[in-house]
């Protein structure tokens, strides 16, 4: 099986259109078209069936598709184990994180690495969804959530907590929430139902089912704006909304922990450019206790 027409097949299996299959792989739709006919011809079989809702994939499909990731998985190991003998601090490392944890933390940590590796080339995704490390979707994450994949080297960078925050507007115009009332009479802003693999349902263990949704967004930054735009009240990060003026804590006493991790695999720990970001990250977070 050739890899150029498998590496397709698995674009358009997990995308299942043409076109964002085409922009995943940073090639035409015409080209996409040609690797799978041309992968459907040298399997003697038919891999998907097109439909008006896009390609999905027939039972020759579903077991080129398991063949077809691993060869991806070994591919992706040979790549991570040649760049693990690399000792240039130059070139590109891919960083994935939400868009608070960037802006707070990862931001000057970059500046600070570029001044002294400017070879070092960042390419930064911020989203609440968890990229696939084994995958190469990221060299390195900064993320709430610890993973169990013992191929990942995982190190505690903080613990931090969320509070409930309202802007002075909204107060004036509202008025404080009481406790236990699910916020009866108030309006929140919370998380898409996309963003998270978890339903919103409460805000600091206060269950929201009497409130008004207000503002949904996918977007940490987002729900800071809102609720300094006075939408609503939300669940920030302490360290964040504690430093903006606008700004009103709810229930001090109230809050929820978690915690920061940076993830990197294994066979990544050793390559240079990606150990000199890891550093600048770790010394940002051990120096904002």
């Amino acid at each position: 099986m050739d890899w150029d027409n498998a590496r397709t097949f698995l674009a358009l299996y997990r995308s299942g259109t043409l076109r964002s299959a085409a922009a995943a792989l940073e090639v035409d739709q015409a080209t996409v078209g040609r690797r799978l006919a041309a992968l459907e011809t040298s399997l003697e079989a038919r891999l998907f069936l097109r439909t008006p809702r896009g390609y999905v994939p027939t039972t020759a499909g579903e077991l080129a598709y398991a063949a077809a990731e691993r060869m991806e998985q070994a591919a992706d190991q040979l790549e991570r184990q040649m760049q693990g003998l690399d000792r240039r601090l130059s070139g590109t490392v891919r960083v994935a994180t939400s868009d608070t944890i960037g802006r707070h933390f990862l931001m000057s940590s970059i500046a600070r690495l570029q001044s002294q590796h400017p070879g070092i080339r960042i390419v930064l995704a911020t989203s609440t969804h968890v990229t696939n490390l084994t995958r190469r979707e990221a060299d390195l994450a900064v993320r709430s959530v610890r993973p169990d994949n013992p191929d990942l080297i995982v190190r505690h960078l903080s613990r931090r907590a969320v509070g409930l925050y309202a802007s002075h507007d909204y107060l004036q115009r509202y008025g404080e929430p009481r406790q236990g009332e699910a916020f009866a009479g108030h309006r929140v802003v919370t998380y898409t139902s996309g963003a998270l693999k978890y339903r919103i349902e409460a805000l600091c263990g206060e269950s929201i089912r009497n409130a008004t949704v207000a503002v949904e967004a996918n977007s940490g930054l987002m729900i800071v704006e809102a609720v300094i735009n006075g939408l609503g009240i939300g669940e920030l990060p302490v360290h964040m909304a504690q430093e903006i003026p606008q700004l009103v804590r709810i229930w001090p006493k109230q809050e929820e922990g978690y915690d920061i991790w940076l993830v990197m695999h294994a066979d990544l720990h050793r390559t240079a450019r990606v150990r000199a970001v890891a550093d600048v990250i770790v010394e940002a977070f051990a120096q904002a206790y």
